[in-house]
């Protein structure tokens, strides 16, 4: 697709330490489709950044124009030093403020919503994943540092944040690794890992009363677990990535008022949101059994609780993609936005399809795309 570049300037830094050879993006923004005007007015997409390069950046699509704007925090912020920091895991809105989780910067990065200034930062070592109830956030912290040993001794936690003063206000120990939560009837399901005590991965969901912010049970589900998504049936869809050997991931539905597993999906999920009655999942798995990588773009219905396709991409542009990553649907228009990682060292790609897996637009993004919050007035749980 052709783009209208309107502000392209692309240096190279040469710097010291390891950054001497990475590239470096001046925020740049380009015409990528025509105008849509709905109450959703535009989207921030986080951009990851490898681990260690200190790249996190955060993109802006502004419907009411058409145009995509790259490292939007960096034209805000021209004077925060290292800009977003060291690896962008996940965003979060909530009133007039953007909740940027920077996982290795130890750190939840905190702006305003429509002009992306700096308001301050909640220091919370490895911290993962967030959400948010009655003025204050959750964040699931590892607690320790990046490293991977069987005899790992740290319990992750979950940190309480008064998102009036940004200070962690209470902490409950769950178990190793927690990654994404989920808030549901008074209760806080936190997906437990155990990612760095390869082989011996946790295997549980957490549940915290909300209420007394005390751990009540643990639910086995499957081993490595990462995602937590929470339909309107009472229904909780959990992602287990397995071992990458004999143990495949997989999507499971947990009935959080039955206290059952209701059914194992057999589909492996990268990633994966939720909009109306369907969990969209794109999956990038690979196997060390059988030296492939199975890629999906699927969607269930959250009704019937079943697969209703395994490509929801419909004019063959999969092909374009090398290493699907994340994905969201537009509240309103109902359009898809699948992000593609593709080396994870260099920008990747987003592209836009309609309800009908026809490609709309695409665009290139900072590197390793997967985060998004859309903009405007509208519900959302974010």
């Amino acid at each position: 697709m052709k783009v209208k570049v309107y502000i392209l300037l692309v240096v190279a830094v040469i710097a010291t330490s390891c950054r001497n050879e990475d590239i470096i993006f001046i925020p740049e923004t380009v015409e990528v489709a025509r105008p849509e005007f709905t109450s959703v007015t535009g989207f921030c997409l986080l951009n990851e950044g490898n681990m260690g390069s200190n790249k996190a950046t955060l993109d802006l699509y502004d419907y009411t124009t058409g145009k995509y704007t790259r490292n939007i925090y960096a034209k805000a912020n021209p004077d925060v030093p290292k800009e977003l920091g060291d690896v962008g895991n996940d965003l979060g809105i909530y009133g007039s403020r953007i909740y940027a989780v920077i996982n290795c910067s130890n750190k939840v990065e905190v702006m305003d919503k429509d002009t992306r200034k700096r308001l301050g930062q909640i220091d919370i070592p490895n911290c993962r994943f967030i959400r948010f109830c009655d003025g204050y956030a959750y964040v699931t912290s590892y607690a320790g540092p990046v490293v991977i040993d069987p005899d790992y001794k740290q319990q992750g936690y979950v940190a309480k944040v008064d998102t009036a003063t940004l200070q962690v206000v209470d902490r409950c120990i769950v178990g190793f690794q927690p990654d994404e939560l989920e808030i549901v009837d008074g209760k806080i399901y936190v997906a437990n890992s155990g990612g760095y005590l390869v082989p011996n991965y946790e295997n549980t969901v957490s549940v915290i009363d909300l209420k007394s912010f005390t751990e009540e049970e643990r639910i086995a589900i499957d081993i490595n677990l990462k995602y937590v998504k929470a339909d309107r049936h009472g229904i909780l869809w959990v992602v287990s990535r397995g071992d990458y050997y004999d143990t495949p991931g997989n999507v499971h539905a947990y009935d959080v008022r039955k206290h059952r597993l209701v059914k194992t999906m057999d589909l492996p999920a990268s990633a994966c949101c939720i909009d109306g009655d369907s969990l969209y999942v794109v999956s990038s798995q690979f196997s060390y059994v059988t030296m492939r990588t199975t890629v999906s773009y699927a969607i269930i219905n959250t009704v019937t609780q079943e697969v209703v396709t395994r490509n929801f991409i419909k004019d063959g542009t999969e092909a374009l993609i090398q290493q699907p990553y994340g994905v969201a649907v537009n509240p309103i228009t109902k359009d898809i936005l699948v992000t593609d990682a593709k080396d994870h060292v260099s920008p990747g790609h987003l592209y836009c399809y309609g309800r009908d897996g026809v490609l709309k637009w695409d665009v290139r993004t900072g590197d390793i795309p997967a985060h998004f919050v859309f903009l405007g007035d509208f519900t959302t749980k974010r």
